[in-house]
Order: C-alpha cells, then sequence, then structure tokens
C-alpha cells in the first residue's frame, strides 16, 4: 500500500513510499483511510523540526488528523464496517505516570508518551491502518469529509474544558466576552465552540480578503483585522491560537480581570520581544488571572469535540476546508498557500 513517510529529523525527506499492511499490533480495527489533515505540526515535522520513528524503523509514516472507514472490527468492539471513525492521536506511557493511568495521556508528566505520526507511532498517512478500539472514534456520517476536523477539534474542546475547570475556582465567575487570536483551523473552531455557549466572540485576524472574514461574520463573531480595533475592550476569556510573540502579549494585555487566556499555538524558539514582567506579575497577581497552555487531547476531549461538529452547520464546517489534493498530487498537499484554513490529503 502507498504511504506518505519521511525520515525523521531530515529536511524535505517526504516522499509517497509502497510499504507493508499496517501490522495487527497497531489495533483490532481496520480501516480504509480516506483523508488526512495537514497542520503546522506535519510541516515541522517536514522541515526535519520534529518526529521520531518508531523504534527499530528509518521512516515514519506521517499524518494524525485521520478520517477512516472501517473494514473490519472486531464482534463486540462497538464498530462495524462501514464506519466512518478517526484515530485518537497519543498514547499512555507505558510506565504509566499519574495522569496516563488515569486516561489524561494528554497531561503526561514524565514524557513517555507515544504519538501517532509524530512521535514514535506510524501515523494515518496510509491507504490503510490499523486502531484499537479504544483510541477509535466514531464519527457522524453526516460530517462527510469534515469529519477530518476532528483531532484538532478535539483539542480545542480540551481548552474549553480546561478553561471552564479554572473558571470554577468562583462560584460567581460567568463569561461574557471572548477574544480568539488567529482564524486558522484552530481559531475558527474556539470561536465556533465560542458561540455554541451563547459567548460574545471577537476573532482577530489580519486577513481582510479571502475566506476567513466571511467564516467570521458567518457565526455571529466580530472580526478585527487589527489590535488598534479593539479599542479599549477586555475580555473573560482570551484563546490564543497564533503562537505569535506579539499576539501573546496582546493576549495577556486584554485579559479582564479574573479572567483566563488559554495559548493553543506553540512558539518557535529564540523569537525575543519586549515584554515587561513586572507589569505582566502585577496585573495577573492584582486582577486574579489566569494563563495556561493547552496541547493534545484524551478520549472525553474526542467525544465532545464530536458533540460539538455534529451541533454546527454542515455547510460552514465544509468551508473550513479550503483544498482537497488527491493522492496523485500529494506533494501539494503539503505546500502552504496563503489562503489555507485546513488542507487535506484525500486517499479515496
Amino acid at each position: 500500500m502507498r504511504a506518505v513517510t519521511v525520515l525523521p529529523g531530515v529536511r524535505d525527506s517526504i516522499r509517497l513510499d509502497d510499504v507493508g499492511a499496517p501490522p495487527l499490533s497497531d489495533g483490532a480495527i481496520l480501516a480504509r483511510t480516506r483523508a488526512l489533515g495537514i497542520c503546522g505540526t506535519d510541516h515541522e515535522i517536514l522541515q526535519g523540526l520534529y518526529g521520531a520513528a518508531p523504534p527499530g524503523v528509518e521512516r515514519l509514516v506521517i499524518g494524525h488528523e485521520s478520517l477512516g472507514i472501517v473494514e473490519e472490527a472486531p464482534s463486540g468492539s462497538g464498530f462495524d464496517a462501514g464506519d466512518p471513525v478517526v484515530g485518537i492521536v497519543r498514547r499512555p506511557d507505558p510506565v504509566p505516570c499519574p495522569s496516563c493511568a488515569a486516561g489524561e495521556w494528554d497531561m503526561c508528566r514524565n514524557g513517555g508518551f507515544t504519538e501517532r505520526g509524530i512521535k514514535e507511532r506510524n501515523g494515518f498517512g496510509s491507504e490503510l491502518f490499523r486502531i484499537e478500539p479504544a483510541f477509535a472514534v466514531k464519527v457522524d456520517p453526516e460530517l462527510g469529509l469534515s469529519g477530518v476536523l476532528m483531532e484538532p477539534a478535539s483539542i480545542v474542546a480540551k481548552a474549553w474544558d480546561h478553561v471552564e475547570r479554572v473558571g470554577r475556582r468562583s462560584t460567581a465567575w460567568a463569561a461574557r466576552n471572548v477574544l480568539v487570536t488567529g482564524a486558522g483551523p484552530i481559531g475558527l473552531l474556539a470561536a465556533l465552540m465560542g458561540r455554541q455557549r451563547d459567548l460574545d466572540i471577537h476573532v482577530l485576524d489580519r486577513h481582510t480578503d479571502g475566506p476567513k472574514p466571511g467564516l467570521i461574520r458567518d457565526l455571529g463573531a466580530v472580526h478585527h483585522a487589527g489590535p488598534q480595533t479593539l479599542r479599549d475592550l477586555s475580555f473573560d476569556i482570551v484563546m490564543e491560537c497564533t503562537a505569535a510573540s506579539a499576539l501573546v502579549v496582546e493576549s495577556i494585555a486584554r485579559c479582564a480581570p479574573s479572567g483566563i487566556v488559554c495559548l493553543l499555538g506553540v512558539s518557535s524558539a529564540g523569537h525575543r520581544t519586549e515584554f515587561d514582567i513586572g507589569g505582566f506579575n502585577r496585573k495577573l497577581v492584582l486582577g486574579n488571572e489566569v494563563v495556561f497552555g493547552a496541547v493534545n487531547a484524551n478520549r472525553l476531549h474526542y467525544t465532545q469535540a464530536a458533540a460539538s461538529l455534529a451541533q454546527a452547520e454542515r455547510s460552514w464546517l465544509d468551508r473550513l476546508i479550503t483544498r482537497r489534493v488527491p493522492l496523485s498530487q500529494w506533494r501539494e498537499a503539503f505546500t502552504p498557500r496563503r489562503d489555507d484554513i485546513k488542507v487535506v490529503l484525500e486517499f479515496s
């Protein structure tokens, strides 16, 4: 079968390979890949900045944003042939740490986890993949190709879950408005989940043309092309989805007293910017504010993501996928374009 592979740590080593069938050790469910979502982590792996192949193997099958159709599933697994399915990315470490032992492998405390298509496990970027029933999630068939948004949606669901847990530190706290920085897939899904909570959503994104302003508007959110249009607004919740240093600082500055800032982007090291650490400390302490980071997701968050996607307007979700690239033209899927939101590599 065909699979997209890289030599981890080697820039531009991506290629379409012929590989063997997925081993049974990967899981009892056999699925035929329908589509693979491409994200920033994939581009970092292609640049040789990240990624690790399975032990004893030279190349890594990439791809962690999956959508497949079940071909074989064991009796009693809860899955049947024809079911659309998504694979959970992370696996708990073998020790396991307290978080992994509790099923919260997204909060692993010793770094011994593995991840499909990223760290020491082959991903879903092959014509067939296997998955354990415990790490497979059913997708609403009505979503069609938009089911490939499940993995990024799970990360956003975790962010909202943790924001709301932090918010419960005060019995009187209730959010009214939200600032989302960035209108990529994570930012737009964060805005979607905020609107599903009936919150007032503001999205800060520099694009004034292309698909993003319309998607923001059609959510009933307010689009800001620059910080100056925010004027003196402050926000109960800030979802920072760009990892741009200047916007991280802007996000913290815009946090209201008792507010919560969730950082969802991963910045590149070495970028320096002027930052008043004393003022930051004073603002957070005197305002009872919280800034935290979130990455990855556990099964609870995939379940929450599935519910959110099923509730969303289908035509709006479909517009998040701005490019559908057939496997025969696979290289194009990994070449970014200005108006890209979500690029999908279609296997079948």
